[in-house]
């Protein structure tokens, strides 16, 4: 890692003097929980216009409740518009640029230069951050978007650390990089498999992630000798069934193989801190608006802990390794450093059958606590009930294990389990708690 000085980031406007801890929210209970759980800035999506037309996505309503709600701990709102427009998409964009401005979003993540322009033009209070859409790689690139008017460029996956520092080196501009969460198969936003599969299109918000399903492998074979039409050769290249005359195909595995799958593992770079931050990355933004609760809480606490232990005292920073055992409860995929050390080969790759479940599940959010009695009001997120082992955790440092004692409804009445979404039970706790703590199981 080498000798580590302590950063210098007063005197310019493009370098941050502390790196934003950005965070997804995919919708507005998301958004509370990344705040609480130490984000200082989240991103969403609209109803319109962004990537991830799965998510819940955000009515103009609601972004106004996220924007009060992140006002009151001193964080942002950032809104994902950064799907590349058809001309059918350009006709409501500028009514929507300006409600988002009138609901007080911070800033929007864009891809297309049309929308840029559009922008910049109509809503000049509302900051444009180039999106990784834009598969930006090098400070010649990054130096044309700041001389277009844009504060902040979020880099393509694909860049690499070295490459990072140089072009902090020769731009003086903001610089927002994925530091954890999942990893694209293509170029970032470059894939059109799931257009080519489903007919629904990757860069205007409809990605069926086709890479991370699973694929039979064949070869074409006929008996020696035979003649095949180029008719056949075509149909051969579309159809697992054996074909006539004489051409078939032939699997590459047996039936006891596992299915080939060409999805990427996670990416995870809360070990190299210390790196990113020397590298001048002002923003470091955490991939997952369609993740659960317990993952934007968990990563977004880890991640928040590194960066302030780091910047409390550069010199005397070092990794706990409870902050990565608390990213591995959450991991959905095998976890690697993607493209910021080195170009990732076919070992950052899962062909293996994955365990995609994390290993625990959100049990219960707590809402009050009682230090007189030592209980705790819990509202249920899924079912548990006494006996069995869970783990309290927070943004404040609260962290232990207890099992379950008894459990009384708001009434005082025991319960034998909570199994009612959102039911509020008492319990006793080992140790005090606070609002907005979690409760987690092991699933």
């Amino acid at each position: 890692m080498g000798t580590m000085t302590k950063p210098q980031y007063k005197g310019k406007r493009y370098r941050l003097d502390k790196p934003e801890l950005l965070a997804p929210a995919g919708n507005l209970e998301k958004l509370k929980f990344a705040v609480h759980y130490g984000a200082d800035a989240v991103y969403i999506g609209g109803q319109k216009y962004g990537l991830r037309s799965g998510a819940d996505n955000f009515s103009f309503e609601e972004m106004r409740e996220g924007v009060e709600f992140a006002k009151r701990y001193g964080a942002k709102v950032f809104v994902a518009t950064n799907i590349y427009a058809h001309n059918e998409d350009i006709a409501g964009i500028e009514e929507y640029l300006r409600s988002l401005y009138e609901a007080g979003i911070a800033a929007i993540i864009v891809a297309d230069p049309a929308i840029v322009d559009t922008a910049r033009r109509l809503v000049p209070g509302l900051e444009v951050h180039l999106s990784t859409q834009q598969s930006t790689l090098n400070w010649q690139a990054v130096a044309f978007w700041k001389e277009e008017g844009l504060p902040r460029v979020v880099l393509g996956r694909e860049t690499s650390l070295e490459e990072v520092a140089e072009i902090k080196q020769h731009v003086d501009i903001e610089i927002e990089s994925f530091i954890h969460g999942a990893m694209c198969s293509s170029y970032s936003g470059r894939c059109v498999l799931s257009n080519h599969f489903t007919d629904r299109d990757s860069n205007r918000g409809g990605c069926c992630q086709s890479c991370r399903w699973k694929y039979d492998l064949f070869e074409d074979a006929r008996p020696e000798g035979a003649w095949v039409s180029e008719e056949d050769q075509a149909q051969a290249q579309l159809s697992p069934l054996p074909l006539q005359p004489g051409l078939t195909q032939l699997p590459l595995h047996e039936p006891q193989d596992n299915p080939f799958s060409m999805g990427s593992k996670d990416l995870c770079m809360l070990e190299s801190i210390p790196e990113l931050i020397e590298a001048g990355i002002d923003s470091f933004k955490i991939e997952g608006r369609m993740k659960s609760i317990h993952y934007v809480a968990t990563v977004v606490n880890a991640y928040r802990k590194a960066i302030d232990a780091y910047m409390a005292d550069p010199e005397g920073y070092e990794l706990k390794p409870e902050w990565l055992e608390e990213l591995q409860k959450a991991a959905n995929r095998p976890l690697n450093t993607g493209f910021f050390y080195d170009t990732p080969d076919h070992e950052d790759h899962i062909y293996e059958p994955e365990e995609k479940a994390a290993p625990y599940d959100f049990a219960g959010l707590v809402l009050e606590y009682d230090a007189v009695s030592g209980t705790a009001l819990i509202q249920q997120r899924n079912n548990f009930k006494p006996g069995q082992e869970v783990e309290f955790f927070g943004p404040d440092n609260t962290l232990f294990k207890q099992t379950v004692g008894e459990l009384w409804d708001e009434e005082g009445r025991p319960l034998e389990v909570a199994r009612h979404p959102l039911q509020r039970v008492r319990m006793k706790v080992e140790h005090p708690v606070a609002y907005f703590d979690m409760m987690r199981k092991k699933k």
